[in-house]
């Protein structure tokens, strides 16, 4: 009995050992765990400092096991390029994490696989996108309302240190909501608190210990642990969404959409067929990948340049003379300011570059067996493309480690984007709204920093710039005291 026992697990271990070993030519990695991988090496707290040990140990394309999964991983700026530009046909499949399928039902756009259907709802989104204002003077019109309505709301908060997050991110959602349903909310809107404060707390959790066990272990999925929350957020985010959908559905004028989702629903009356992907509980899932992407990133971004400006005043004055310099008392903020502001310009996008809001991206997947960096990569990989760590490539940036606007600045105080800016992503999959999001970027912070002074309330002790890290890397919550200004102060 004993011979036998052993026989049993000596067969068992032979053949644990002979399912992990990594696929013939495949990028090098750690030795990893069974069910597990080698999730215990790497801290999800934040593992960006460990994957930098990684690749200093086996290259700048390596591999580590998500349970019994092998996963690519890239690291610094050419191997970024690779996957997302000069191979981005290759991997722009989307790697399926077992949660977000459950959630998304493989519907929306950003867990739809490599496809007609994603081609198909990525080209009508990016068209209702620009046919509602996204690129134009209408847009910009409308963010320097919303802009008026922030700068409002800051001016009620300038006797007291205060927490800028509920205000910003209303702000930026606001510019979304314009977009997707016609209408701003109040900032103290239960509607779209209710709406954020989910969608933050999804973007969130998919990343901690619970969710990733979720994808990896499948005999956990029907047990009561935390993973479950994020369930019961998605069901709560759709049910919102169902309401403002059922508004629009009563009150629709056929020929006369007022925005996206009129144009949408429009779509789906003409296009009423069997195999068409144009249904509405694509429009749903399609709602909240929109909102989920477009809110915590750029707000988020606004949030990190307010930490960042606090603590290097020197610059934010930079910004501010350059400013009152080229718009004066009077004159109104376009977008195209941009080009005349290259130091504010390039203060933005180092805040961009230094916080890497989005750090690994959106894991891609190989759709077909590719070669990268000399090694094999099979159909079906997934893939991470490290963005923070092609934003501080040694071979790609002045000073990688140092927040700096130099970095986009050539020696003629011009800006200058350099290509290993990722902020965005590339290629096949590069994110549908950035022009958005770069415009409400210029346009806010330039608002912003033409009104108010921002000051570090703390005496006691400096800004933290430790990330959360989750889906997106947000800062820890903090106060700032405003300090009104006129051009010149």
């Amino acid at each position: 009995m004993a011979v036998f026992s052993w026989l049993v697990i000596l067969s068992l271990l032979f053949l644990w050992f002979w399912k992990s070993r990594r696929p013939k030519g495949f990028p090098p990695g750690p030795w990893h765990l069974p069910l597990i991988g080698n999730l215990l090496q790497v801290r999800m707290g934040n593992p960006l400092k460990d994957l930098d040990q990684l690749a200093r140990k086996y290259g700048s394309v390596f591999s580590l096991y998500v349970g019994s999964k092998p996963v690519v991983f890239t690291h610094g700026f050419p191997s970024a390029k690779e996957v997302l530009v000069i191979k981005g046909t290759e991997f722009a499949g989307r790697a399926s994490f077992y949660i977000m399928d459950v959630i998304s039902k493989k519907k929306g756009i950003f867990s739809l696989p490599y496809s007609e259907v994603w081609k198909e709802q990525r080209r009508f989104s990016v068209m209702l996108f620009r046919n509602f204002g996204v690129g134009k003077n209408v847009m910009e019109e409308k963010i320097l309302e919303e802009a008026t309505y922030l700068i409002e709301a800051f001016t009620e908060k300038t006797s007291l240190p205060f927490d800028p997050y509920e205000f910003i991110d209303g702000a930026v959602t606001n510019i979304l909501s314009t977009i997707l349903f016609g209408k701003r909310f109040e900032y103290d809107s239960s509607f779209l608190r209710t709406l954020l404060d989910l969608i933050h707390q999804n973007i969130k959790l998919p990343a901690g210990p619970w969710a990733l066990l979720y994808n990896a272990v499948p005999l956990v999925r029907r047990l009561p642990l935390p993973h479950q929350k994020i369930l019961t957020n998605a069901s709560k985010i759709f049910a919102l969404l169902e309401k403002e959908l059922d508004e629009h559905k009563a009150t629709l004028i056929p020929g006369e959409p007022r925005d996206f989702t009129d144009a949408y629903l429009e779509e789906i009356q003409k296009t009423e067929r069997k195999g068409s992907s144009f249904e509405e509980e694509q429009l749903r899932v399609l709602l909240s990948d929109l909102f989920m992407a477009g809110t915590e990133t750029t707000s988020g971004t606004l949030l990190w340049g307010f930490l960042y400006l606090m603590a290097f005043p020197e610059i934010q004055e930079k910004c501010q003379k350059e400013i009152d310099a080229v718009l004066g008392n009077n004159a109104s903020l376009k977008y195209e300011d941009r080009v005349r502001l290259p130091y504010t310009n390039a203060v933005i996008h180092e805040i961009q570059r230094i916080t890497s809001i989005v750090p690994l991206g959106v894991a891609h997947k190989s759709i077909k067996d590719v070669q990268l960096f000399g090694y094999q990569v099979p159909k079906n990989t997934m893939v991470f493309v490290n963005l923070h760590s092609a934003h501080r490539d040694k071979s790609q940036w002045k000073f990688p480690d140092e927040f700096t606007p130099s970095n986009f600045l050539n020696e003629k105080g011009e800006f200058v984007k350099p290509e290993a800016f990722l902020a965005f992503s590339a290629g096949p999959r590069v994110c549908l709204g950035e022009n958005l999001a770069r415009m409400q970027l210029f346009l806010f912070f330039t608002s912003i920093l033409r009104n108010f002074q921002l000051l570090w309330p703390d005496k006691s002790q400096a800004p933290d710039f430790t990330p959360h890290f989750a889906i997106t890397q947000s800062p820890s919550p903090f106060k700032v005291s405003l300090k009104c200004r006129q051009p010149s102060e």
